[in-house]
């Protein structure tokens, strides 16, 4: 089962998200800010991180930075999740270091398909 760390202050998106996520086989790990999703992924070492990028105290930019410079933590695939849409946004995010970029709302098969491409095959 892969392990993927959802970063999201909202707590109805972030609800939604990991309910729909876990219905799909993913456990999941939960955090409100930058600074606590960088600590989970840093001890529970995830297999994905989905990270919102307009987040209380250590925004999504920041903690993809802090993330992508550890070596504990460098080869994390991390998808920005954020709901500025524009060309520079997704530059912006893949600057940080995140791998892909999907706007919100978030539409899921979009992000299943990103998902399954950074994680790989299913293992069993």
């Amino acid at each position: 089962m892969k392990k993927i760390l959802l970063v999201e202050d909202n707590e109805m998106n972030r609800d939604m998200l990991a309910r729909r996520l876990q219905k799909r086989g993913f456990e999941l790990l939960l955090a409100e800010d930058g600074l606590v999703g960088v600590k989970l992924a840093q001890t529970d070492k995830p297999d994905l991180i989905l990270m919102d990028m307009s987040l209380p105290g250590m925004d999504g930019w920041e903690a993809s930075r802090v993330l992508k410079a550890d070596a504990a933590t460098a080869g994390i695939p991390i998808i920005a999740l954020t709901a500025h849409a524009m060309a520079e946004d997704r530059e912006k995010a893949l600057g940080a270091g995140c791998n892909e970029f999907e706007t919100k709302p978030v539409d899921l098969a979009s992000l299943l398909a990103k998902m399954a491409t950074l994680l790989g095959p299913p293992t069993a």
